[in-house]
């Protein structure tokens, strides 16, 4: 059979030719190999260059590889947090024409994490129940889409910085399945497998000395059952609220905005005799401030991210002499949010030197001089401008946390 390559970008074909695909991938010489530190996996796996792109290399039969790479090309185009899918290769052969496993290949997603590499320096708790809400965020967002993980773990998921907190990213789609709308039965079963998995993981790092002595497996792994149902209670749940206060409704609609969830479909009911009214967000999807961020300045940035910048440019907007809300003659919001990108953030960013940056993208970048501003402001009791907080958030914070920033991976 000869060798076959299904990709989703006519131009990867001629760049993945130049790999060996005729070597088995746990042989692949280092010459063309990323050096960067993997996750657990029950396949062979191997970080690889693509002319500009570093992609994740993963050897597996071929009718599960060809699942699993139409489930990541759907989960993207609904808009999930997961690995992008870029080919699969099959017909692979050895140097005495013995077959070879056919492989899936995958994007290596920039700035993230496998939960091993985290723990290497013992995650102190606060930083574990943020990764509990990021992984909490990710299987809400995968069940409200029809999507039942069948194998929800830390190994399964990577993680990016997000404005203080996690993003949490989808890598293993292979016992996935897509339905239209999950029954409570599987979405309980997603959960319960995700609570084994957890404390299974928890207990293996406890084991080797990795896990803080505070942390205990069994309740982390508990903790994400209730996080979850704490989300999907709030982003499901059916409110009754007195006849006339609509601004409850709309009160409503905020507080899913701030979990950074948007109400894309409402049911409102009114009572037979008019007392009350019935509310239902009949469907919600994430990403509220990335995509009001993306819409206003065309920056694309994580979701916590997206929401303190956009709490900045709030407050420059404020201070713009055309800033009039509401009048036809004052400047519209996208005219002074791309003076705002032009004027204020790429050049805040900029200022920091590349050689410090590590793995921070530019809106992690932003939000770390934002916090450095408010720490320095606080400390000195008035607002110390932006430009100081730079100078010595350069001079003072990134030499000292450099090594920290080195570029991680899956």
């Amino acid at each position: 059979m000869a060798l076959q390559i299904s990709a989703t970008n006519p131009e990867h074909p001629a760049l993945l030719l130049e790999l060996p695909w005729q070597t088995p991938l746990e042989e692949w010489p280092e010459e063309y190999l990323v050096p960067l530190p993997r996750g657990i996996s029950r396949h062979v796996v191997r970080y690889a260059r693509a002319g500009d792109e570093v992609i994740a290399v993963k050897e597996l039969a071929e009718r599960p590889a060809l699942r699993e790479y139409q489930l990541l090309r759907d989960l993207d185009r609904l808009a999930i947090p997961a690995v992008d899918a870029l080919a699969v290769v099959t017909g692979r052969t050895g140097a005495s024409g013995d077959p070879l496993e056919p492989v899936l290949i995958t994007r290596h997603l920039g700035g993230s994490m496998p939960y091993r590499s985290m723990f290497e320096t013992t995650l102190r708790p606060a930083t574990m129940h943020r990764l509990m809400d990021a992984l909490a965020v990710l299987l809400v967002r995968l069940h409200l889409a029809g999507f039942a993980w069948g194998d929800c773990s830390l190994s399964n998921t990577l993680f990016r910085r997000d404005a203080g907190a996690y993003a949490a990213y989808l890598v293993d789609a292979e016992t996935g399945e897509l339905h239209q709308r999950l029954s409570d039965g599987q979405r309980d079963y997603d959960l319960d497998l995700a609570r084994v998995n957890i404390s299974g993981e928890l207990l293996d790092l406890e084991a080797s000395g990795a896990l803080h002595p505070s942390v205990d497996p069994i309740d982390f792994g508990t903790e994400i059952c209730a996080r979850y149902r704490s989300l999907w209670d709030e982003l499901t749940r059916t409110s009754v609220y007195p006849a006339g206060k609509y601004h409850y409704i709309e009160r409503r609609i905020r507080r899913l905005n701030d979990l950074g969830f948007d109400v894309a479909e409402m049911q409102i009911e009114h009572a037979s005799n008019g007392d009350t009214v019935t509310f239902v967000p009949k469907v919600v999807d994430a990403g509220h401030h990335q995509r009001q961020l993306l819409r206003l300045t065309g920056l694309d940035a994580e979701e916590n991210q997206a929401r303190r910048l956009l709490n900045d440019l709030e407050s420059w907007m404020a201070t713009q002499d055309d800033y009039a809300p509401g009048d036809p003659l004052g400047a519209r919001p996208e005219v002074l949010a791309h003076r705002w990108v032009r004027e204020v953030f790429r050049p805040t960013v900029r200022a920091v030197p590349v050689e410090l940056r590590g793995a921070m993208d530019p809106a992690e970048i932003y939000h770390e001089l934002l916090e450095h501003r408010w720490y320095l402001s606080e400390r000195a009791q008035h607002d110390i401008g932006l430009e100081t907080a730079v100078a010595d958030y350069i001079a003072n914070i990134l030499p000292k946390a450099r090594e920290t920033l080195q570029p991680t991976a899956d």
